[in-house]
């Protein structure tokens, strides 16, 4: 099942049963009555195919599916911030803020655009804010409805995840580990780890996003993806997230094959040609930077900024300029001789790289288990 498919008062009530061991007390806590909280625990069952609760005489007894699956309910109902909110209302404001307008959740949803409208209204009455304006034919989040969605799609990344546990307690080896790739760690350390992933636990679907810092952190954050992987930044600027190095990677000036620098060079040499080079701010360009500083004089022209290898290697081919990235992002090229390293680069340059999640995440057996195959790829880079 889908976690958007999960009744919400139902949830807290479940929660509520194994935090106070009692229907009677839990359908207090929650405003339900007693005959709605064991309904809604015995739909909840039936949707999970497990049982929950052992019933006695003095109470209910949470069982193992119950503990395992709280701590995700607890998470995701502080996210969402009310118990009036309804899973309709959740399907329908995320998909409005993936969509930028009605007709393109209701696209997505397969859900009328009139009941989006109603759902997406009610939302804001539940909660008591104005959570969109109309721009258009289009609508705009306000700065509550920035926040709400994100807080959703957080939710819903919890109760996935939740999901996962109940499936590896039953022995299920399935589910999706959502990572995103930075440019470095597509060439060699993330094929390597699905790989090594993928041997041990070959039911489980690896989706991989490919995407610079800017454009993945972002999906980080909303629990769209479970990691990252590539460079790592200054942790004061993401007090939110979680880096873990895995390796120092040290780039190379690469140019084409016949390259009139091939035979060797100097700082003055370097600054007569053209370079291709990711953005103003990534590592990459504060290396280059940092490279020429330490050559001293005035930086070269750069007159193409691509973060793309694909691009640049195409570029790097066909004309004469010079760009700095790992051996590994260019290896087949500079294998089949179309590229030629004519590095290193002077100075003490390298970027490390690593591992970056959610600081407050709590990941499942098998997304531990994929983060040991990242380590272990790692090493063996190292190596």
């Amino acid at each position: 099942m889908n976690p958007d498919q999960f009744n919400i008062r139902h949830l807290a009530a479940m929660a509520a049963v194994v935090e106070l061991g009692s229907v009677s007390l839990a359908a207090r806590a929650v405003n339900l009555t007693q005959p709605a909280v064991t309904q809604g625990i015995a739909k909840l069952e039936a949707q999970l195919g497990l049982s929950l609760f052992a019933r006695q005489p003095g109470g209910m007894v949470a069982l193992e599916p119950a503990e395992r699956l709280k701590p995700r309910i607890d998470a995701a109902l502080r996210l969402i911030g009310s118990n009036r909110v309804t899973a309709a209302q959740v399907r329908a404001f995320v998909a409005l803020a993936r969509g930028g307008s009605y007709a393109a959740a209701a696209v997505a949803t397969g859900v009328a655009e009139p009941s989006l409208h109603r759902a997406v209204g009610d939302l804001g009455l539940a909660l008591g804010q104005r959570l969109v304006d109309r721009r258009g034919r289009g609508v705009m989040l306000t700065r509550a409805g920035t926040v709400l969605a994100q807080r959703l799609r957080l939710a819903l990344a919890e109760l996935r995840q939740g999901l996962e546990d109940l499936a590896d307690l039953r022995g299920q080896e399935g589910g999706r580990i959502l990572v995103g790739a930075m440019p470095l760690s597509r060439a060699r350390l993330i094929p390597d780890a699905i790989a090594r992933f993928r041997t041990d636990f070959p039911q489980v679907d690896i989706s991989v996003h490919e995407g610079s810092h800017a454009e993945l952190v972002g999906p980080l954050r909303d629990g769209e993806i479970d990691m990252m992987v590539g460079a790592l930044r200054d942790p004061a600027m993401a007090l939110d997230l979680a880096q873990r190095p895995l390796f120092e990677d040290q780039p190379t000036i690469l140019a084409r094959r016949g390259h009139a620098l091939a035979a060797g060079w100097d700082a003055d040499a370097l600054r007569c040609y053209p370079w291709i080079l990711p953005p103003e701010g990534t590592p990459l360009r504060q290396l280059w930077q940092a490279m020429f500083a330490a050559l001293g004089g005035d930086l070269p022209a750069v007159p193409i900024e691509c973060g793309s290898v694909m691009t640049i290697r195409q570029l790097l081919v066909g004309g004469e300029y010079l760009t700095l990235l790992s051996h590994d992002q260019l290896a087949l090229e500079l294998e089949a001789g179309l590229l030629i390293d004519i590095g290193p680069a002077p100075g003490a340059i390298s970027r490390t790289i690593g591992l970056t999640t959610r600081a407050d995440w709590r990941p499942t057996r098998l997304q531990q288990q994929f983060m040991a195959a990242i380590d272990q790829a790692a090493a063996h880079m190292n190596s």
